[in-house]
């Protein structure tokens, strides 16, 4: 049931847990065709560092997101993709050797993926009940008559056997215990998860920047990483977790405001370098609040400077995992920045000036159509639109849409309880009509017939009345019946 013909209409969910807010798209394929048919955000609850920290308090946002989702779009959500926590992530070197019983056959990728779990499998855990692998990247390949060959270089091959080199990324086991309890509860199964820098990449990077060497910075809320990509290959990836959370707090606690407010000024007047705001920098906000007569006035070029100390704090941190990769003169496309904080007033002039890197901001690059949802096209929404890219390169099929004929049923069902007293108005309303001289005017016989003739009608219209209300509860048994059908049907497969 998660995955279909790549020629039948298909409903893909992807839900983005992040530190600050909580994403959910449906998107709805038909064969190279995506339309984002429905995308909304609401206020993150129980999230810290981008991991599940109260269970409750996430079910409860995600619940109420998926039903919104499926009232809008009258579905049913089965099955969601979602994406694996930032923090905590480590990263090893993992090698195998693949023996082929048939060395004239060429190399084919489900040999490549075999080679792929043989290398996890062997690859030790230091604490297997406190850790698990998130997943592997290839790095290199090589038969005994070639080296430094690519995944893209060595299916087709012919060869006896090969060897791969993979980066392995290790994660918090609870982390990822903690999101799965969230959806087991809700009744939801998640049928993919994906590793957030990978998504982002895929939703924002160009193949130009892939081949040539960038480093993807996602300036979170309660995360900040950065994934160096080179010759299309997640070569490095790291993070802290700390982001734009840290600079509300910063604000909050300098200006005495509570964080709401905070992160309300940060958005409409934050910047970074003080020197470079012009006439903004001149700017004095005024805060007052209803509790007290005193305002509080916050300089524009003060709450710059509580920015820029937090921000270049956070930037250094990337700049030195670059310096550690040993890839920093492989950068020749610079550095693209993403994620809620990269719109930042002057973040990017900030950090060109500090490394020296051509830098851009990231968004989502299209390949979907998103009339009525644009907020998937925000810098913020980058892991969203990849998710949505990746589950429909995966073929995947997460929702039921709800069969037309069920609202049909319903709809002819009230409309004849609507309309049963309305006949019997119009009865007593002919009834009344009769001239009441017209009592004992010797014409009995014309009344009797008159009445006996509008009885049977009134019995043929309750006869045709139950016909039709039980031909409306057969269509509907056999619709729920199909609809329960379906559903059992897909939790008797393997996701």
């Amino acid at each position: 049931m998660n995955t279909l013909n790549e020629d039948t209409e298909r409903y893909l969910a992807v839900i983005d847990l992040g530190t600050c807010k909580t994403a959910l798209a449906v998107a709805r394929v038909l064969g190279d065709n995506i339309q984002i048919l429905f995308y909304r955000t609401a206020p993150s609850a129980g999230m810290r560092n981008s991991a599940v920290l109260n269970i409750a308090k996430v079910e409860k946002v995600v619940r109420s997101l998926v039903s919104e989702a499926e009232n809008e779009l009258k579905i049913k959500i089965l099955q969601v993709a979602v994406g694996l926590p930032r923090c905590d992530v480590q990263q090893r070197m993992a090698s195998g050797e693949f023996p082929r019983a048939n060395a004239d056959d060429c190399i084919t990728e489900d040999e490549i993926r075999m080679l792929k779990e043989m290398a996890m499998d062997d690859s030790k855990l230091d604490k297997p009940e406190n850790e698990m692998i998130y997943g592997a990247v290839a790095q290199s390949f090589a038969t005994p008559e070639y080296i430094q060959l690519s995944e893209n270089d060595i299916v087709g091959m012919v060869s006896p056997s090969f060897t791969g080199n993979f980066k392995i990324f290790i994660g918090k086991r609870s982390s990822v215990n903690s999101l799965y309890k969230v959806f087991d509860d809700l009744g939801i199964a998640i049928v993919r998860t994906y590793f957030s820098p990978i998504a982002a990449a895929r939703a924002v990077l160009t193949d130009e920047e892939l081949q040539n060497g960038v480093a993807l910075i996602d300036l979170g809320a309660g995360a900040t990483s950065i994934a160096i990509y080179i010759d299309r290959i997640l070569a490095h990836y790291s993070s802290i977790p700390f982001g734009g959370d840290v600079v509300t707090s910063d604000i909050r606690s300098e200006c005495t405001i509570s964080d709401r407010l905070a992160e309300n000024i940060k958005k409409a007047f934050g910047g970074c370098l003080p020197d470079k705001l012009q006439t903004l920098g001149d700017k004095i906000i005024q805060v007052e609040t209803d509790s007290s007569n005193i305002s509080n006035q916050i300089p524009v070029r003060y709450l710059s400077q509580i920015i820029t100390a937090r921000e270049q704090e956070i930037l250094d941190a990337m700049l030195y995992f670059i310096q550690e990769s040993g890839l920093s003169e492989y950068l020749r496309k610079g550095v693209v920045i993403t994620g809620g904080g990269a719109e930042m007033l002057h973040i990017g002039n900030f950090l060109r000036d500090m490394s020296g890197y051509t830098v851009r901001t990231g968004y989502p690059k299209g390949g979907f159509v998103a009339t009525g949802c644009e907020g998937i096209l925000s810098t913020e929404a980058v892991c969203t639109a990849g998710m949505v890219l990746m589950a429909k390169e995966d073929n995947l099929n997460c929702c039921l849409a709800l069969p037309a004929e069920e609202n049909a049923g319903e709809t002819a069902e009230v409309k004849e309880e609507v309309e049963e007293p309305a006949a019997d108005t119009v009865a007593a309303e002919e009834a009344a009509e009769v001239p009441a001289g017209n009592e004992g005017d010797g014409e009995p016989e014309a009344e009797e017939k008159e009445e006996e003739k509008h009885d049977e009608e009134k019995k043929d219209g309750d006869a045709g009345d139950r016909e039709k209300k039980k031909s409306g509860d057969g269509l509907l048994s056999k619709v729920r019946w199909s609809f329960a059908k379906m559903f059992n049907d897909m939790n008797n497969e393997t996701v």
